[in-house]
């Protein structure tokens, strides 16, 4: 596991990765910045209190904290659904880089790789929302964050590196068979999404130590 996450900590930052992580956080912050702005302006139209102007500005802060909060549960969802349109080719730079020795993985159809990861961004908005409820019971905020996400996380990047070997229900027994590492996995990617700007990168990381996990789990690799 700990060798795992080391080789993908070097992944990311490795020059067949860079490109691709740029474009991922040059779309994430695009996309956060645009609805930042919309929704400051949406929320600026609708309080409206000319005759009472210390009343708006009250209103204003306690908006743009609000703002603030909930774009923090945002950025898992959207760093996900940019860095699921590119999983294939960050899997494909790990395997070249360090299972040359095996057969490459099969990349998804373009159809089915869009929609998974729209609809993984919408299974995890779900998680970071209801983790967002919970945000006044702070223990209870945390466990939920890590662990919703852990096994989110954990359940959704393993089968995406499985599905570029195996057929999607031979990935599912694969992930079943080993859920402890899975969900262990999961928790750590979860830990890192959790961590300001860190969690940008998150999705590659995660796609990344997937692949290796996969590999060392179903398969004995030669040591590095």
């Amino acid at each position: 596991m700990l060798t795992c996450a080391r080789l993908a900590l070097a992944d990311i930052f490795s020059p067949p990765l860079r490109t691709m992580m740029l474009k991922s956080l040059g779309l994430t912050v695009l996309l956060l910045a645009g609805l930042w702005f919309g929704l400051a302006m949406l929320v600026s139209w609708a309080i409206d209190l000319g005759s009472y102007p210390w009343l708006e500005t009250l209103l204003d802060v306690f908006a743009g904290l609000a703002l603030f909060v909930g774009f923090a549960f945002l950025v898992m969802p959207v760093a996900a659904l940019f860095a699921g349109l590119y999983s294939d080719e960050v899997a494909g730079a790990v395997e070249r880089v360090h299972y040359s020795f095996d057969p490459p993985g099969r990349d998804l159809p373009v159809g089915e790789a869009v929609s998974d990861a729209i609809g993984f961004a919408v299974v995890a908005l779900v998680v970071n929302a209801s983790a967002l409820l919970l945000l006044l019971v702070p223990v209870v905020n945390l466990v939920a964050f890590l662990v919703g996400n852990g096994y989110l996380l954990g359940r959704e990047f393993f089968s995406a590196a499985a599905r570029r070997y195996l057929s999607r229900e031979e990935a599912d027994a694969a992930r079943r068979a080993n859920s402890g590492k899975v969900f262990l996995g999961g928790l750590l990617i979860a830990a890192l999404g959790a961590v300001p700007l860190v969690n940008l990168l998150m999705p590659l990381f995660a796609t990344s130590f997937m692949v290796h996990l996969y590999k060392r789990t179903i398969r004995p690799v030669p040591p590095e």
